[in-house]
């Protein structure tokens, strides 16, 4: 076994060693829920081993030195902490321009439903990628590719939703699987037409759920440009009949569901959500006790936005706490967009889970990483470093899993990983 400390060396074969703690998240192949999202299965002093991207073998340095192979390329943590690449499973990656102007008006008082009414929000981010070309969307979505791998994600789920017209959400598609084949992350695409309404469509919702079901789901599904269909199910959306026309055509095509809920009002979508038998419910900001249930009864996953409430400066947070101990398998994503959500930093939704959710960091982690992989539906190829799994993984510059929480707004990773290859690395000083 050759070591190289952090030395880039070609070999099919990679052991990891000296890690502080080697959060496995060994466990049931489920999503995890109540106590067991505590249990991060960490091993102390731990090491592993990768052979040709995926791992093979998890425990004491020891263990793992004694199983290396003479040309086994050893990369020492350093007495770091090491853990599975973050599971981002709700984002918005591609689109044009930036809303910053309206980030100074909600500063001085605006509110987002007023910015939106005079011609903001979403439909002013569709204006913007609707003029701009692939290519300039593709440039954009590079540079947020970098920020999400400097913070730990590896593996993200990437909705369209700001084009709006069928010529312009192929447009947004095709540039997220340009990102996919182009970064070293995975993108898991995910349609969302029925994300607002167009100008163009103005007092005619119905026929654009039409031009939705009709036209833009076949020419998605044909040429596999998404894996699951979004609606937006809330006030300044659509309504619960047109979303549930959408949601029943894509599922028919083979679409999986997911839902945005319950953000702004309990207006139906975390029920939809339940009944159309969806993967997810996202938001739930406003859902109570009723809806909880529903969702738990049905097998629908939460999936929590906090950093969206955070920069609206709002202070109704989703209960996290009751869905919880209600047994779901809560996930934690970023809800990177560029209106009310410009953060790409899983670190930071990490930090707000425990402080404004009451999550502990133990929970946090597993909803950012376990339950978020099942929650795109690649439970069984990452989200946790069990034998046969991809090898995504990162090297964080922490003694403890609970400093990534702890020291808010710090970029932790020290070293990148996405199926045994290094994909980032920290500059030394």
């Amino acid at each position: 076994m050759k070591d190289e400390g952090c030395e880039s060396v070609m070999s099919s074969e990679l052991a990891v060693i000296n890690c502080s703690q080697l959060v496995t998240l060994d466990g049931p192949r489920r999503p995890r829920v109540g106590q067991e999202m505590c249990d991060l299965a960490i091993i102390a002093d731990g090491a592993m081993l990768v052979r040709d991207g995926r791992i093979t073998l998890t425990g004491t340095r020891r263990a793992i030195e004694q199983s290396a192979g003479p040309d086994c390329q050893v990369i020492d943590a350093g007495g770091r902490i090491v853990l599975p690449g973050f599971i981002d499973a709700h984002t918005h990656p591609v689109f044009a321009g930036n809303r910053a102007d309206e980030f100074e008006l909600r500063a001085g008082g605006a509110s987002y439903r007023e910015i939106a009414s005079a011609g903001g929000g979403i439909k002013s981010t569709v204006k913007k990628t609707r003029a701009a070309t692939e290519d300039e969307l593709g440039e954009s979505g590079l540079r947020y590719a970098q920020w999400f791998l400097r913070t730990g994600t590896t593996t993200l789920e990437a909705k369209s939703g700001y084009g709006l017209s069928l010529a312009d959400e192929l447009k947004m598609l095709r540039v997220i699987r340009r990102l996919n084949d182009a970064t070293p992350l995975t993108y898991v695409p995910t349609f969302l037409g029925a994300h607002t309404l167009p100008d163009e469509y103005h007092g005619r919702s119905w026929d654009y759920v039409d031009l939705i079901v009709m036209e833009m789901l076949p020419l998605i599904a044909g040429e596999r440009l998404a894996s699951f269909c979004d609606v937006f199910c809330d006030d300044g959306g659509f309504s619960v009949a047109e979303s549930l026309r959408v949601l029943m055509a894509a599922k028919k095509l083979g679409f999986r569901l997911r839902v945005h809920a319950d953000q702004f009002s309990a207006s139906g979508g975390a029920e939809l959500a339940a009944e159309v038998g969806a993967v997810t419910a996202d938001h739930l900001e406003c859902s109570g006790k009723s809806q909880i249930e529903r969702l738990k009864s049905a097998g629908v996953q939460p999936v929590l936005l906090p950093a969206s409430v955070w920069m609206l400066g709002s202070q109704k947070y989703a209960d996290a706490r009751s869905m919880i101990e209600a047994g779901l398998p809560v996930v934690i994503a970023t809800d990177f967009n560029p209106g009310t959500s410009p953060v790409p930093s899983m670190l930071l939704v990490l930090s707000l889970a425990s402080t404004q959710m009451k999550m502990t960091p133990a929970e946090a982690l597993t909803a950012a990483t376990v339950n978020a992989a099942y929650s795109i539906g690649r439970g069984e190829e990452i989200g946790s470093l069990e034998a046969g799994k991809r090898a995504d993984f990162v090297i964080h510059d922490c003694g403890d899993y609970r400093e990534l929480a702890y020291f808010a707004g710090v970029e932790h990773p020290y070293m990148v990983y996405v199926e045994g290859e290094e994909r980032l690395r920290k500059r030394r000083k």
